[in-house]
């Protein structure tokens, strides 16, 4: 089992910056890769960034690239989403996961095991 706690939402207008933090517990060795998603009302959800905890390799969604960074503190078994460069689209409840298997590079929420309650971001322009 593996515990996910997402913190850092928040207002900001377009143009602004936020960054979310996830601190994972439980059997934290199991993870592959350490992904955030995002779910816009009457929207699916949307794979934005992972990163494979063994090397911290990331992966981004285009609509993201550029503007937001995904890290690691393996010390504290965090996972980092800096967002830069908001914009009105990127309003959403962000959601952390855990992928144990080695497909979490596809940002498929299928593919996760393990998710956290979310934390809202509100982009205003």
């Amino acid at each position: 089992q593996v515990q996910l706690v997402e913190s850092g939402g928040g207002s900001v207008q377009a143009g602004g910056s936020l960054r979310l933090s996830c601190a994972a517990s439980g059997y934290t060795d199991s993870r592959k890769y350490m992904g955030w998603f995002r779910q816009a009302p009457g929207k699916e959800r949307e794979g934005v960034a992972t990163i494979y905890t063994r090397d911290a390799i990331p992966y981004y969604a285009d609509s993201v690239k550029g503007r937001f960074t995904i890290s690691q503190d393996n010390v504290k078994n965090t996972v980092y989403l800096q967002m830069n460069s908001l914009k009105p689209e990127d309003t959403a409840m962000y959601y952390c996961a855990a992928d144990l298997s080695y497909d979490g590079w596809r940002l498929k929420a299928e593919t996760y095991a393990y998710w956290g309650q979310g934390t809202q971001v509100t982009v205003s322009s």
